[in-house]
Formats: structure tokens, C-alpha cells, sequence
């Protein structure tokens, strides 16, 4: 009665089979995703509490700065 309600009656519904691997290969793709964004994340923030400034590595001569509205 159980694999009834689940909806397991006849066998495996290949588009239930298809769409749940689908949903692991998401959930993979996901988890991925986290691990590189909290990589990022971890590097930002050690270059942060070094002092580190994204201003700093742009290499801007002011003096030779067009002015917006001229």
C-alpha cells in the first residue's frame, strides 16, 4: 500500500526518473555554485582585513582626466 501512495504502481515512470535526475544534476550544479562563491567570498574578505582596495590597483592619471561635462 505504501509504493501505492508513492506512486510506484507498474514500475518507474521514466519521467519521474528523468526529472529527479535532473533536480540531482541542479542540486550538483547548486553545490558547486556555493563552493566557488564561498571561495570568492573567503578571498574578499582576507583582502579586506589586509587593507587591500580595488581603487588601489587602478593605475588612473587624474591630471589627464577628460572632465564629464565640459
Amino acid at each position: 500500500m505504501a509504493k501505492a501512495l508513492l506512486g510506484y504502481v507498474g514500475g518507474s515512470d521514466p519521467r519521474v526518473l528523468s526529472e529527479m535526475r535532473r533536480l540531482q544534476q541542479r542540486v550538483q550544479d547548486l553545490e558547486s555554485e556555493l563552493i566557488r562563491m564561498q571561495a570568492e567570498n573567503d578571498a574578499l574578505t582576507a583582502a579586506a582585513h589586509r587593507g587591500d582596495s580595488l581603487l588601489d590597483s587602478i593605475d588612473i592619471d587624474v591630471s589627464k582626466a577628460e572632465p564629464a561635462l565640459a
